[in-house]
């Protein structure tokens, strides 16, 4: 699921991109597909193409101000993806009530290989997509970088820009809510399985 890259090479690249612009370009090889597929997940494959290429459209614009002792880009990019993402608060929250009532997600579907983990992803599906409409951006984001894109306590903060302890907080605060929605089933466990059938 995630890249898996020496930090100190995210931010040698983002150094010398600079310089040599194109150099950027390995960046966007290295964390695209991951990026794309947490977008899709988000807002349905419609948005994905735009919203991952603009969301590597604002780190290049960027690049100049990427603090290198901040490592890896992974948080940073997940970070940009999840603000633009939040321009589509309402398209993110119409996929979500789609798939609490359909049971049917684009990007999971095509990954599934047999009809038994389809159908019992789908039980989950719904209860899971509808917990996920009714929590608040904050708090879903959170929930999502850390379930779906295994991201770090340390690196959602980063990627979201507010201190740790918030992290902990609003993940506290979703899994509660989602918890309940889900009949007492841990929302990070179900987020897993959902995405891995």
């Amino acid at each position: 699921m995630e890249s898996r890259q020496d930090p100190a090479d995210d931010a040698a690249v983002v150094l010398e991109s600079r310089d040599e612009p194109e150099r950027f370009a390995e960046l966007y090889d290295r964390y695209a597909p991951d990026i794309h597929r947490y977008v899709a997940r988000r807002l349905g494959d419609w948005l994905a193409d735009d919203v991952t290429a603009e969301t590597f459209l604002v780190a290049f614009r960027r690049r100049h101000r990427f603090d290198p002792a901040r490592g890896s880009v992974r948080p940073w990019l997940y970070g940009i993806a999840s603000n633009l993402v939040a321009g589509h608060r309402r398209s993110e929250v119409m996929q979500y009530r789609v798939l609490a009532k359909t049971a049917i997600d684009p990007v999971v579907v095509d990954y599934h290989d047999s009809t038994d983990s389809r159908i019992a992803a789908a039980a989950v599906a719904r209860q899971l997509a509808g917990a996920l409409a009714h929590l608040p951006k904050g708090d879903r984001d959170v929930l999502l970088l850390i379930a779906w894109e295994a991201l770090s306590y340390d690196e959602v903060a980063q990627a979201l820009g507010i201190p740790i302890g918030t992290v902990r907080s609003r993940l506290n605060r979703a899994r509660k809510k989602a918890r309940k929605a889900l009949g007492g089933i841990d929302p990070t466990t179900a987020c897993e399985e959902f995405t891995h059938g």
